[in-house]
């Protein structure tokens, strides 16, 4: 379990840097309550931005994005509405994005970003 954990970790490090490279503002990360955990919160203008992120070492089993089910994509309405009660209860705009990063340990991970998915 320590690798799989290590893995999803270095993932998560290399989404947050890939969105600040393009302009995002990282707010906080893996933000926990009672409903579950948020990976990523950034901040996209007056927008803020959830990130999922999801890591494989490969594709061999699967894109990432096959791992966002319907179930989870409204566990993460959930804690984004959550989060925002907490944190920022007048946030202008809300949006959930999900980041696919494969290769994690190599030098040139691959990153993929879909926005709006739930």
């Amino acid at each position: 379990m320590a690798e799989k954990d290590a893995l999803g970790r270095r993932g998560e490090h290399v989404a947050a840097d890939w969105l600040q490279e393009r302009g995002y503002t990282l707010v906080d990360r893996n933000w926990r309550c009672p409903v579950g955990e948020l990976d990523l919160i950034l901040r996209q203008g007056t927008t803020m931005v959830f990130v999922e992120v999801k890591t494989r070492s490969s594709l061999a089993f699967g894109h990432p994005f096959e791992a966002i089910t319907p179930e989870k994509a409204a566990r993460l309405r959930r804690l984004a509405a959550a989060w925002c009660r907490e944190r920022e209860p007048g946030s202008v705009g809300v949006r959930i994005d999900a980041v696919a990063v494969t290769d994690a340990w190599t030098q040139r991970p691959v990153v993929e970003h879909l926005t709006g998915i739930v």
